[in-house]
């Protein structure tokens, strides 16, 4: 840091040697001047210094040129030529102070409140070696108005004292709300527009760019603490949040510690987009040092044409190329840039500033003799050949309110020559006015109040400046370059979202960026992901996360993800959402095709059975466990196999309802059947001594009425549910990713339970008759293969309900018919493999000898117990 500074300072001794060789007619030529009139405008402008003794200049200024005694700013040379410029149209114009020609006295400025009170006092008294308070000694021209800036305190020092006088006074420097004050400063117009719309601007070029992280950087006077809260309440309620504010003050030096640190924390503060508000004058220093420093990385953010070119030294690279710089709207004048380029010391020989720049600038030298410029001058010499850090031709916003300025007191004046009622007599064929520069303020007040240059009105008749900026990109590349190039504009009184207009391909942004700089507390949240905000930080520094489940994100930094419909899913990316496939368990599927073979390879087993029991039919293990139920329990085996494909395929309303109907109730003939035989075993191995009632029950075999009396109770069950709420087809859009299931929905789950229910009471039941005679004597007494049936068609069904609740979609549907298959299974094998067995591989086993022998072995054993 400290090395730039002095390579800066070593590469100023070029310009002081050139001091000590300098002509000495070129600091011999007075600095005013004046330009003769029949009215007179003053202008107290600074274009330079002016050091005695053995004070020299600042060697750390570059761009101001010294000799011994002083120190030149010729970009404010302008200031001049507009004054200049705008009293020759004017004096040129028929319609416009016809027969009275306007002139100028002109007087340097220095920023020491004696020099500009001493100026004044000369200006207004007309007398160089003694002040007469309110007498005024100027016989020839008449003085009417006094243009002063483009500082608050030169402004202020020269109102005080023309404010004793009540002459006019017109500043071209910024406003100021302190020079505003009409108690203090009645007889002061300030040409500037008010800054009203500079902190809608800056917010509305935020938000454009998408810079939600900024630095702020103000004088500490009375704007900086007046526009930081302004600033500071526009930007966060829109969430540009503020990295820091620094309040700088003018007075700081180059080398103080907290000037120093502070620019250390703007260089190494994590936000590329810095807000510099403020005047040329204030942060003159500020904007020194950070052009020193190389801060290349930074894009900064200006409300006024700031003097960058001013720094002129031998570095490529520049802190302030790239930068964004708002600026009052001007109409271009290409007049005054084709004015600019006529203009040369032999044209206007009362300028003592341009023998100096064409001295300098274009090898003329002086006559020993007069100190006039010679003509030996460089071909074609032209103000518009000098370099922008040393001289623009384009139009300033100052010299346009000088501009400005002239024009509203020549207006002022004709209006008043106009009305006034005694006149001078002709002199020489001309009229001439005869007035008190305080007789002109009701005209001026007139004139600044209808704006007639650059203002409009609003509804009650007052002044309402233009609030419309020029948004300017600095090109400074290679640095000396000094363009200023109009990228944009924005207007207050636009319709919201078209107040600004950008032409970004134009803008040339700081060597570190290829393409528009970020700057943000954090890393963007790119989509598929959303904002959190972190506790205790600003809203600006958040942390990013995944969308949700299903939801999408197709933006950067959003707060909420956005969630798809239910007939769309996210993709893995969760950017975008994609429509989800219908799906139902298809006898295509893997899992579908092994549940319909599964039970179709049953079905065809249990009629197997059956036809191996009917070709069976009258041997003794077939009729001694009741005939007519096992054809009844294997019918109903086959009916619950093939009831099980209707879970299989895409739903309907029909399929819905037949399958938990054909299921409930060919179940429950089945159960009610397997609880006939049990109590068919109870009824003839329990009863030792048959009564006539025992009998009858026996002969009219009354047991096999069980099966319709529960086979109607699960009707009547059956037909209540399907009365009051039935089966439905579903969709289930969450159960699998990226998928619709089409499903069967229970309707009451009440009355699906009550129907599970009823088939456990009746599986418990056959389970504790089968249980009872489990151990009776008899060659084929099944009693135990129906109780250890029932046990597993018992634990199969509660095990369903659990693993059922606990699944969705396909995989649901998959698990209850994998409960029917596996409880008619359990009834199929447990109760008939036996048999089958006996039958099929033993039929020695199969007689009725080895059945009276078992039996009477049996009763013997029975008795002996």
């Amino acid at each position: 840091m400290f090395s730039s500074i002095f390579i800066s300072c070593l590469l100023q001794i070029p310009y002081l040697l050139w001091a000590y060789n300098s002509s000495e007619c070129y600091w011999r030529i007075t600095e005013e001047f004046h330009h003769e009139g029949d009215v007179v405008i003053g202008a107290f402008f600074p274009l330079h210094m002016i050091y005695t003794g053995n004070k020299l200049p600042h060697a750390t200024e570059p761009y101001f040129y010294t000799d011994l005694h002083l120190q030149y700013n010729f970009k404010n040379y302008q200031f001049v030529l507009a004054l200049v410029f705008a009293i020759e149209e004017i004096n040129r114009n028929p319609h416009l102070l016809p027969n009275t020609s306007l002139g100028f006295d002109f007087r340097n400025v220095q920023y020491v409140e004696r020099g500009i009170l001493e100026n004044a006092f000369i200006w207004i008294t007309g007398h160089k070696h003694y002040y007469i308070p309110n007498y005024n000694c100027r016989k020839k021209s008449k003085p009417a108005a006094v243009l002063t800036g483009t500082t608050l305190a030169a402004s202020a020092q020269v109102g005080t004292l023309l404010q004793l006088y009540k002459t006019p006074q017109l500043t071209f420097g910024p406003f100021d709300p302190i020079l505003g004050d009409q108690r203090q400063f009645s007889s002061l117009y300030q040409m500037a527009p008010k800054d009203t719309s500079i902190s809608l601007a800056v917010l509305a070029l935020m938000l454009h760019f998408k810079w939600s992280w900024v630095g702020l950087i103000l004088p500490d006077d009375h704007k900086g603490i007046h526009i930081v809260s302004e600033l500071r309440r526009e930007l966060e309620s829109n969430r540009v949040c503020i990295a820091f504010v620094e309040m700088i003050l003018g007075t700081w030096s180059s080398f103080s510690n907290k000037f120093w640190k502070n620019l250390g924390k703007i260089q190494n503060s994590s936000a590329n987009v810095i807000i510099i508000y403020g005047d040329t004058y204030s942060l003159q220093g500020l904007m020194r040092n950070i052009g020193q420093l190389l801060m290349t990385g930074k894009v900064w953010i200006l409300n006024a044409q700031w003097d960058y070119t001013n720094h002129a030294d031998y570095f490529l690279l520049d802190s302030f190329h790239g930068s964004l710089i708002f600026s009052h709207h001007l109409e271009e004048s290409s007049e005054f840039t084709n004015f600019i380029r006529t203009v040369n010391p032999y044209k206007y020989p009362e300028d003592n500033y341009l023998p100096k720049l064409w001295f300098l600038f274009f090898k003329c030298s002086f006559s020993e003799i007069d100190c006039h410029l010679l003509e030996n001058c460089h071909p074609n010499a032209s103000l518009e050949l000098l370099p922008r850090h040393i001289f623009d031709i384009v139009m300033s916003e100052e010299s346009y309110n000088i501009y400005n300025a002239v024009y509203t007191v020549a207006h002022s004046l004709h209006e008043m020559s106009l009305q006034q009622v005694q006149m001078q007599p002709y002199t020489n064929g001309k009229k001439q006015m005869t007035f008190f520069s305080w007789q002109l303020h009701p005209f001026l007040r007139n004139i600044y109040t209808n704006n007639h240059m650059r203002g409009q009105k609003d509804s009650d008749g007052k002044k309402k400046l233009s609030s419309d900026y020029d948004i300017l990109n600095f090109w400074n590349f290679p640095k000396g370059l000094g363009v200023k190039v109009k990228v944009g504009t924005f207007s207050s009184n636009a319709p919201l979202g078209q107040q600004l207009s950008l032409t970004e391909q134009m803008i040339r942004w700081p060597l570190r960026f290829t393409k528009i700089p970020h700057s943000v507390c954090h890393k963007s949240c790119g989509p598929g992901f959303r904002k959190v905000v972190l506790e205790d930080r600003v809203v600006c520094c958040y942390d990013c996360i995944p969308c949700p489940d299903n939801e999408i994100s197709n933006e950067t930094d959003v707060d909420q993800c956005v969630k798809c419909p239910e007939s769309q899913y996210a993709n893995t990316e969760k950017k975008h959402c994609l429509q989800k496939t219908v799906s139902f368990l298809t006898h295509e599927d893997p899992l579908g095709m092994a549940l319909t073979t599964t039970a179709l390879c049953l079905s065809a087993l249990t009629t197997v059975v059956l036809g191996v029991f009917v070709k069976n039919r009258d041997t003794p293990i077939v009729k001694a466990n009741n005939r007519a139920l096992s054809y009844t329990l294997l019918i109903t085996l086959t009916i619950c196999f093939l009831c099980s494909l209707l879970f299989i395929g895409r739903p309907n309303t029909a399929t819905c309802i037949l399958q938990q109907t054909i299921f409930g109730v060919a179940f429950t003939v089945a159960l009610s059947t397997v609880l006939a035989k049990a109590i068919t075993v109870v009824i003839a191995f329990k009863v030792t001594f048959p009564g006539r009632m025992v009998r009858w029950l026996m002969i009219s075999r009354a047991p096999n009425l069980i099966i319709p009396i529960c086979t109607l109770i699960q009707l009547v069950l059956c037909g209540i549910w399907m009365a009051t709420s039935p089966p439905f087809i579903d969709q289930d859009a969450y159960a699998e990713h990226g998928h619709i299931i089409i499903l069967c929905n229970k309707g009451s789950a009440v009355a699906f339970h009550c129907v599970l229910g009823y088939l456990c009471s009746l599986a418990l039941g056959s389970y504790s008759m089968a249980f009872l005679s489990r151990n009776l004597p008899d060659t084929f007494n099944e009693a135990r293969f129906l109780s250890f049936s029932m046990q597993v068609f018992f634990c199969v069904w509660v095990t369903f309900l659990p693993v059922y609740h606990s699944t969705k979609g396909k995989v649901m549907v998959a698990m209850e018919v994998f409960s029917i298959l596996a409880s008619s299974a359990a009834l199929l094998g447990l109760i008939f493999a036996p048999k089958c067995y006996i039958i099929l591989l033993r039929p020695d086993r199969n007689s009725l000898n080895l059945i009276k022998h078992e039996t009477h072995s049996g009763r013997n054993k029975h008795l002996n117990h």
